[in-house]
């Protein structure tokens, strides 16, 4: 990263961004799955409920985070650019804002983002496959952190 890494709150503007973001690296990363599956109306469909966090450098946005206050609910972490802490400073920011325990699922063949959780502390709590899928997901939590 060559500037200043910003985390916050998206603008109503950069949500068709965030959304071309999320397709992109559903795409590239989510192998297991045809990726005529990866749709950007999904991720604009979740956005209208949940708080969208921007990771952005230089004007351009890097990773997203979607949060769902109601449950303490992670929904989405994607970035651009893996192993430049760009993901964890997003988790960090969500966590901040949750200011509580916090929840995620995440596929099980995802095996990168369960060793990224599990080094920043978060547990399986239950795992199962939702109705018509043939993927099974892990739910993960993390106790609120004391600083």
């Amino acid at each position: 990263m060559s500037g200043t890494l910003e985390i916050r709150r998206a603008r109503a503007e950069e949500l068709g961004p965030c959304a071309d973001l999320y397709v992109r690296v559903l795409r590239d990363t989510f192998s297991w799955q045809p990726a005529e599956r990866h749709d950007r109306k999904d991720f604009l469909r979740a956005a209208a409920d949940e708080e969208i966090y921007v990771a952005v450098e230089d004007g351009r946005i890097l990773g997203l985070a979607g949060f769902f206050r109601p449950q303490h609910f992670l929904h989405s972490l994607y970035v651009d650019r893996r192993g430049q802490g760009i993901g964890k400073a997003l988790l960090d920011h969500v966590s901040a804002a949750a200011g509580g325990t916090l929840s995620l699922k995440v596929q099980a063949p995802n095996r990168r983002a369960q060793a990224f959780y599990a080094r920043e502390g978060f547990r399986c709590v239950e795992r199962g496959q939702d109705l018509g899928s043939d993927v099974a997901w892990l739910r993960l939590v993390r106790e609120r952190r004391q600083s």
